[in-house]
């Protein structure tokens, strides 16, 4: 059952063209762009040698994640409790707790789809260096995963329609990606908002991401601010989330 959901799920991200770029391709579309740049594909001492291309593989990932768990998670499950989806499905096999996880899953294979397709075509078309710590990159995505889609879940627990948990999830959207370095690489910031970006779930994500993309692993602050999200934000969800 839990299965069959996961793929309903996916199939009807799959029908929602914008939602379906956005989550999927957008962020190898942004690292083609960036790529294509002359200038970005050249060391820059301001990110340690790095070239901006370099990192902004690393913000896709984010981007991803930040997408699927600020955005379209929220407005699809507060959906489904508004059309009575939610309580309808208790009286079935396929509890409401499965529709939850199916949709988490959903996510999450999105989310690492279209992560290995930009981190791919960053490899292939501009030889972005593979993660020099691979198994800490897979730490640091799961972390990430798992603390943005908390807030997601608590979201969609008080959002009163979908299209109330979309609006929430896209102005928390910008801030967060903000300090991740969507605009600005975090390299380039100064110090104190580097600070202040370490403490906010993408910014934490994007910087365990660049950890490991180094060859280290996931800082103890960057695990711990992600461990805090997943705590705090998944207790509140699940004490606060209506089936109905």
């Amino acid at each position: 059952m839990f299965t069959k959901l996961t793929l309903s799920e996916l199939r009807l991200l799959a029908r929602e063209p914008v939602a379906a770029f956005f989550s999927l391709l957008f962020p190898t579309v942004l690292v083609v762009i960036l790529g294509s740049v002359p200038a970005f594909r050249e060391p820059s001492a301001d990110l340690g040698g790095l070239r901006v291309v370099d990192v902004y593989v690393g913000i896709a990932v984010a981007l991803t994640l930040a997408m699927l768990g600020l955005q379209v998670t929220p407005m699809a499950l507060a959906t489904y409790r508004e059309k009575g989806i939610l309580r309808r499905l208790a009286t079935t096999p396929a509890r409401p707790e499965l529709l939850l996880a199916a949709q988490m899953a959903s996510a999450l294979v999105t989310a690492i789809a279209s992560s290995a397709l930009a981190i791919a075509v960053g490899r292939l078309a501009f030889d972005v260096p593979i993660a020099g710590n691979f198994v800490g990159f897979v730490l640091a995505f799961v972390l990430t995963a798992l603390g943005v889609f908390a807030i997601g879940l608590f979201i969609a627990a008080l959002a009163p329609s979908g299209k109330a948990g979309n609006s929430i999830g896209t102005l928390l959207f910008f801030p967060v990606m903000f300090f991740a370095g969507l605009w600005v690489p975090r390299e380039v910031m100064p110090s104190w908002l580097q600070r202040v970006g370490d403490f906010t779930p993408m910014g934490a994500g994007e910087r365990a991401l660049h950890e490991t993309m180094t060859g280290h692993w996931p800082g103890l602050l960057s695990a711990t601010v992600l461990v805090g999200y997943l705590a705090v934000f998944g207790f509140a969800a699940a004490r606060l989330f209506r089936w109905s």
